[in-house]
């Protein structure tokens, strides 16, 4: 996995980006079993200190945009502290990486479905063309 850190408006020292590298390096765990090259995990994490004039006190962004397999998966958290922050923007992206393989597995299993209703289906009906009356939805 390849992480890219950037600092906008916040120096990265070296604890931050070994926090950031462990934190975000433990999601590989769930990607892992995409049969993905380790090296095609692309995370690019940008951490901020923003400023807004109805807030006091320091805020931090953290930033995530995690790519694999042609998909983004995009997760950004502000909090008062930036260790915190970095910790619910990879609760956030455990999520939706698990949202992600629970999509993907309900799209196999309704065309595994499909297959098996068509599959129930005779020679002579399907000579006759009877096969029309039975419904098969498209996916998305």
């Amino acid at each position: 996995m390849n992480i890219i850190i950037k600092g906008t408006n916040l120096e990265l020292h070296e604890d931050l980006k070994s926090y950031v590298n462990e934190k975000i390096g433990s999601l590989k765990k769930f990607i892992e079993n995409e049969n993905i090259d380790e090296n095609s995990i692309i995370a690019r994490v940008e951490l901020a200190k923003t400023t807004h004039h109805h807030q006091h006190g320091n805020i931090y962004k953290a930033e995530v945009n995690l790519q694999f397999s042609g998909k983004i998966i995009r997760n950004v958290v502000e909090s008062d502290d930036i260790y915190k922050a970095i910790d619910e923007v990879k609760d956030g992206l455990k999520i939706m990486i698990s949202d992600y393989k629970s999509e993907k597995i309900s799209k196999i299993r309704r065309g595994a479905r499909m297959i098996k209703k068509l599959k129930r289906i005779s020679p002579l009906a399907w000579a006759k063309g009877e096969f029309k009356k039975f419904k098969i939805r498209k996916g998305k």
